[in-house]
């Protein structure tokens, strides 16, 4: 089975003609139109969705999906995860990687103290951070060399330049 990875979230209707606005997890943001068909899921199951338009509006993504005319059926969608088949990204550079795949790392410090998972990555506009979680949450920032000194994803680890009591 192909894993599927969330690449965003319906954030609502955009407009009165059927058109969605995005909250995209891509990089730039306008990469998320790239993966189509898109499977949406939310509480009612999960169905794929052709886009057949879209663009970058503002901070956020707005498109237009195969079989949503109006804006109640937009409407329908908010909430719902965004997701497309692994399979789909483009390899990557050296030193380079997929949030997707730092979910779920073990996070050392450089002195061996363990602070936990991977639990999730947040953008904050300055700089993306690492969200950890064992004993108690960390917020680490994600920046290579400085305070992220080594990834390894076949070991499944990730080693940070943080302080334990912080």
């Amino acid at each position: 089975m192909i894993e599927q990875i969330v690449v965003g979230e319906i954030a609502g209707a955009f407009g009165i003609k059927g058109w969605v606005k995005i909250y995209s997890h891509t990089d730039p943001p306008s990469n998320i139109l790239r993966y189509s068909p898109w499977i949406l899921s939310n509480l009612q199951g999960s169905k794929g969705y052709k886009v057949l338009t879209g663009s970058l509006h503002s901070t956020f993504v707005v498109a237009q999906l195969e079989g949503v005319s109006d804006r109640d059926e937009a409407l329908r969608l908010k909430s719902s995860k965004i997701s497309v088949p692994r399979d789909r990204f483009p390899p990557l550079g050296a030193g380079e990687y997929y949030w997707a795949d730092l979910i779920g790392l073990t996070v050392t410090n450089i002195e061996g103290v363990e602070f936990g998972g991977v639990v999730e990555i947040k953008s904050t506009g300055a700089n993306d951070v690492i969200v950890t979680s064992a004993e108690r949450e960390r917020l680490i920032p994600f920046v290579m060399g400085d305070y992220v000194k080594e990834i390894n994803l076949d070991e499944g680890k990730m080693v940070v330049d943080w302080d334990a009591d912080f």
